[in-house]
């Protein structure tokens, strides 16, 4: 790779961090207003009206997750029957109904924020299931993210309160206030660089060669939009953010980037703001930040160096990425989706070294905190600041404390419980998928493209995925199988609402809580100690718990 390509490179991300930079004090405030403002907008109180809703009255925790499951239930419902019956609906395309089991994994994917795909949409969706189905649950489910983070910092930021919030209140805001008008704006700038944006049926063209080539349509601007902003990640096109018509430019590929940033890293200046010191957003931010320029650097450099026999006789790792981005630019890319749960890809992970393709997997296994998804990276953050400070507390013989509220034994079981529950599930979907004859004869025989180490990294990569609610995969995957389809969708669920109860248990359980005065015995949480401890506790948890599953699969592939 010549010095004009990697300084390109550099100055893609640099950009990428100033852009990030400017927006995290405005940004933040802004959305600290928008959980703080007494008034509510005529839309809103009209919203309010029609679903009975008291926008005055506040919810303990048990009744906001009874909202949250079930606004999540109706989603699933929703989506589920607009593919069973999209043969009879408009824009249909004259594509016949979903299958039953693909369409109850889509359902569950795109309610959960994965958006998993395991089927080509192209030739799977039509129009009307797009953008009314899973576009309005690239909305929502960003919506509920959020929600279930601000929750949780109002429990660090209450004394002595039973309520955390008012869910249905939350998630109307955040539409409203947020995420649509953004979208907006972003799907306007998008279809100004080319993105498609019609309800146009398939259209036939000659080809250079003489051929007949069908070329697609669709509201693509639209959803690429809410898909980035909201960290959802399906694709209007089975190639995904690779396709030109999602991503024709490189300047498109660095608002993408933007657009699947902004939000999660603007969210620790909320924090702070919420619970009145900005320095512990730093602090969160700083951490954040130091994991996501470490990612950066390691796939970087591993996909540039271009280790391994075919990657060198080729002259570089560019089998699965587009020239208009090159090496760089699909690494850069790489790591801002795996990062944030958005799971979006502008090349094929799967055609990755293998040790540049195990970056991405260790970034999910991280708990997509750095910067994580909307919402669910601030909370999945504040929760391995919980256990840094009972581990500070431990090596200095103190009480744990964090922003005033001691952390007692229900609080360190809430979250350690939280940061049990992904691991498990990834560790027990992947030994079923091998250990029980049956599905491992379908796996081997239907589900992987690649034998061996390859192939076990395939399905590790899929269920780090699901259950992380990420949605990218290692694409040599064939998922649409009985086993897979079922699998991966309990992944996602589970994935999703078991961390989200535990949250608002600890929100509830914080906000209850009076003040503890602060002792010189207090451990600081906003200094490069904590900063390096916290950093120092979310690396070792995953190695401990990933380790020897990643030797069985890309640390044994890339050591080969």
């Amino acid at each position: 790779m010549d010095a004009a390509t990697i300084w390109a490179g550099i100055a893609q991300a640099a950009t990428l961090i100033l852009v990030l930079v400017v927006l995290y004090r405005p940004l933040g405030d802004y959305m600290a207003w928008i959980f703080t403002a007494r008034k509510n907008l005529v839309v809103e109180r009209g919203i309010y009206r029609v679903i009975g809703v008291d926008a005055a009255s506040e919810q303990t925790w048990q009744a906001y997750l009874r909202g949250v499951l079930l606004f999540s239930f109706v989603g699933v419902i929703f989506v589920y029957a607009l593919e069973r019956l999209q043969q009879w609906l408009p824009y249909s395309l004259g594509l016949p109904a979903v299958p039953e089991g693909l369409a109850f994994n889509t359902a569950i994917s795109f309610v959960t924020n994965t958006n998993w795909q395991s089927y080509s949409p192209e030739q799977t969706m039509g129009y009307t299931v797009q953008f009314a189905g899973l576009a309005v649950q690239n909305f929502v489910s960003a919506a509920v993210g959020i929600a279930i983070a601000v929750a949780l910092v109002r429990g660090f930021a209450r004394r002595r309160a039973t309520t955390i919030g008012n869910f249905w209140v939350d998630i109307v805001r955040v539409i409203w206030r947020l995420l649509l008008p953004v979208s907006i704006i972003a799907a306007v700038a998008l279809i100004v660089a080319g993105v498609v944006q019609n309800v146009s049926s398939w259209t036939d063209v000659t080809t250079v060669t003489g051929q007949t080539q069908s070329i697609p349509g669709g509201t693509v601007a639209s959803q690429e939009a809410i898909k980035e902003l909201g960290t959802n990640g399906g694709g209007f096109f089975n190639a995904n953010s690779a396709h030109p018509f999602e991503n024709p430019t490189p300047w498109t590929n660095l608002l993408e980037m933007v657009l699947m940033l902004a939000i999660p890293f603007a969210l620790p200046r909320t924090f702070g703001r919420m619970v009145g010191d900005n320095r512990q957003g730093y602090a969160i931010v700083s951490v954040m930040g130091t994991l996501f320029l470490a990612s950066i650097v390691a796939v970087s450099w591993l996909e540039a160096s271009g280790l391994g026999a075919a990657a060198q006789a080729a002259g570089g790792a560019m089998e699965g990425k587009e020239q208009r981005f090159g090496i760089l630019g699909s690494a850069l890319f790489s790591s801002t989706t795996t990062l944030t749960s958005t799971g979006a890809v502008n090349s094929m992970h799967d055609s990755f070294t293998p040790l540049g393709g195990m970056i991405p997997m260790i970034d999910m296994m991280l708990g997509e905190v750095a910067p994580g998804g909307t919402g669910s990276g601030l909370y999945g953050m504040l929760i391995l600041a919980i256990i840094a400070v009972f581990v500070g507390g431990l090596l200095i013989g103190r009480t744990p404390e964090y922003l005033g509220k001691k952390i007692g034994p229900r609080e360190i079981k809430l979250a350690s419980l939280y940061l049990l529950a992904t691991p498990t599930l990834v560790l027990l979907g992947v030994g079923a998928s091998f250990a029980i004859p049956p599905i491992r004869d379908e796996i081997e025989n239907v589900s992987m493209l690649n034998p061996g180490v390859h192939g076990f990294s395939e399905v590790l990569y899929a269920f780090t995925s699901a259950a992380n609610n990420n949605g990218s995969a290692f694409a040599g995957l064939t998922a649409n199988t009985g086993w897979l389809d079922a699998a991966l969708a309990v992944a996602m669920l589970l994935g999703r609402f078991v961390p989200i109860v535990l949250v608002l248990a600890l929100a509830g359980s914080l906000a209850a809580q009076g003040t503890l005065p602060t002792t010189a015995g207090t451990l600081p949480t906003h200094r490069p100690q904590f900063v390096g401890l916290l950093i120092g506790v979310s690396i070792i948890f995953t190695a401990l718990t990933y380790f020897p599953v990643l030797a069985l699969g890309p640390l044994a592939e890339g050591l080969s």
